[in-house]
């Protein structure tokens, strides 16, 4: 037991996110397209939503906990397909987190719907946890079907599958206002802000005795065996836009040939009101 108490460290087993490499890619075509709205609006969105992974990532890294953690992690099931933002193996749980970095006021009502207010208007929006929760239902079809790899060591029943692989929603902007006061019980516990994380997972560790816990090897295997499931992903964010040789970057209209003062070129046909033009193609 001695050695296992030693470990404290976070240990990102996978850090990278495809969020991270969509956002540095966007930037790239901003550069490019400097006058494309739909990417400098995309671009927004992205960087708004990695701030909030940065924000968990920061709150993991500083746990003192001992665990491993991996970072945007795809499982595909058939035709059933799980991203999960952050999983993290803990000595007593794994946690499954949807990170979620929303702005305004967020009311979870007696029913479990989740509604925000934003500039004075109201809307229904999905509920994270929901999501986080089918995440889960991927995993365990992927656990029925195949009980030989390490991940499904835990399966006894569906139950201790469920207690063991938590779904959680960490909220990443901590200056959003949450009202939660009728939410249902079982949805309150799962909706946290980050600055609330590493308390709610140590209180879990805690209540677990020493000897009941994982080991360092028990976690790095697990860890070691989501990371063989990611299923990568390849974005053209190019084909995304529909920048192609024959399309406007700027406002999406045809190219065509035109002559000028300086001979041929091709410009966009939406012009005057777009003044895109372009030597060759």
């Amino acid at each position: 037991m001695s050695l296992f108490n030693k470990f404290t460290e976070t240990v990102f087993l996978k850090e990278d996110s495809e969020l991270e490499n969509k956002v540095n890619k966007l930037r790239e075509l901003s550069v490019k397209y400097p006058n494309n709205k739909d990417i400098s609006n995309q671009l927004k969105i992205a960087e708004y939503g990695l701030k909030g992974e940065k924000e968990i990532e920061f709150c993991l890294k500083n746990a003192n906990v001992g665990m491993y953690v991996l970072h945007d992690i795809n499982l595909e099931y058939e035709d059933l397909k799980a991203q999960i933002d952050y999983i993290v193996i803990t000595p007593v749980k794994c946690y499954l987190i949807e990170c979620k970095n929303m702005i305004g006021e967020i009311t979870i009502d007696s029913n479990g719907q989740f509604i925000r207010k934003y500039n004075g208007k109201k809307e229904a929006i999905e509920s994270p946890l929901r999501q986080s929760e089918r995440h889960r239902e991927v995993l365990l079809k992927i656990v029925n079907n195949n009980k030989a790899n390490i991940i499904y060591e835990l399966l006894f029943s569906e139950k201790s599958f469920n207690n063991y692989y938590v779904p959680i929603v960490v909220f990443s902007n901590n200056s959003a206002i949450m009202h939660n006061r009728y939410a249902p019980k079982e949805i309150k516990d799962r909706i946290i802000r980050s600055d609330e994380l590493v308390s709610y997972i140590k209180n879990d560790v805690q209540q677990v005795q020493l000897i009941d816990r994982d080991g360092k090897k028990r976690m790095k295997d697990l860890a070691e065996a989501f990371k063989a499931r990611n299923v990568s992903k390849e974005v053209n964010y190019e084909d995304m836009f529909y920048l192609n040789d024959s399309v406007c970057p700027n406002c999406g209209g045809e190219l065509i040939k035109r002559t000028g003062k300086y001979g041929e070129f091709y410009g966009c046909r939406n012009f005057p009101k777009c003044k895109y033009t372009k030597k060759e193609i």
